[in-house]
């Protein structure tokens, strides 16, 4: 019996040596390819590396300098130089600085009337800020409406508003500049309901700039047929 341990002990030990040998002679046959993935491995960190250091950083520097000497020229109301300086970093760098400029251009462009400019500039700029994200869109939808694209402004104004989320401050504020778009494309049932919302959600924003929302309400209800 002690004999039949022993060679079964021995056949593990046995079984665990070949299983040993053979990762080792696999490990043997695969160093050339081990050794290649080394090397690529090291290539890769070498590149991440060298975009960090010598790229990136110095990019986001460079993009930095110019916005602020961008800043610098909006301070001492030189617009058209900023405008100019602006546009430049935001065609010429991404990075945050890139994004900032791109709606500071925008801005700019539309206070010159330039709505067109201004909306090519807004489509560089990437932002989901509940305020600064929300205006942006407002902005686009500004330009649309001087462009007498009715469409698209009513699409960024409801945009907007969703982006604000639901802030007291802001949200009612494009509801109304879309119920104002809705009332010129003679959309009063749209229109009326916007007001509604306004009514329900945001009771506190009519009498802040002093509006009888209710009054904006039954003229829109009445122009739709519903009263």
């Amino acid at each position: 019996m002690a004999k039949e341990t022993n060679n079964e002990t021995r056949t593990t030990i046995d079984d665990i040596n070949d299983s040993l040998v053979g990762i080792e002679q696999k490990v043997q046959n695969n160093k050339k390819g081990i050794a290649w993935a080394c090397v690529a491995v090291a290539a890769v960190v070498c590149l991440v590396l060298i975009y960090v250091y010598a790229i990136r950083q110095p990019g986001i520097a460079a993009a930095n300098d110019a916005i602020g000497q961008a800043d610098m020229s909006t301070l001492a109301g030189n617009d058209s130089i900023a405008l100019a300086q602006y546009k430049q970093v935001a065609d010429e760098y991404g990075y945050e600085a890139g994004n900032r400029a791109a709606l500071n251009a925008a801005i700019i462009l539309y206070k010159d009337g330039k709505y067109q400019e201004a909306l090519d500039y807004l489509k560089k700029y990437d932002g989901n800020e509940t305020i600064i994200g929300a205006s942006a869109r407002s902005l686009e939808g500004d330009c649309y409406v001087n462009l007498k694209q009715y469409d698209q402004a009513v699409s960024c104004f409801a945009d907007a508003a969703k982006i604000s989320d639901n802030n007291p401050a802001y949200t009612p504020v494009f509801l109304m500049k879309e119920a104002t778009v809705l009332r010129e494309m003679k959309d009063y049932k749209r229109e009326a309901a916007i007001y509604q919302e306004i009514i329900d959600n945001y009771p506190n924003y009519g009498p802040s700039i002093q509006v009888d929302m209710e009054k904006y309400l039954k003229r829109a209800q009445i122009a739709a047929g519903e009263e």
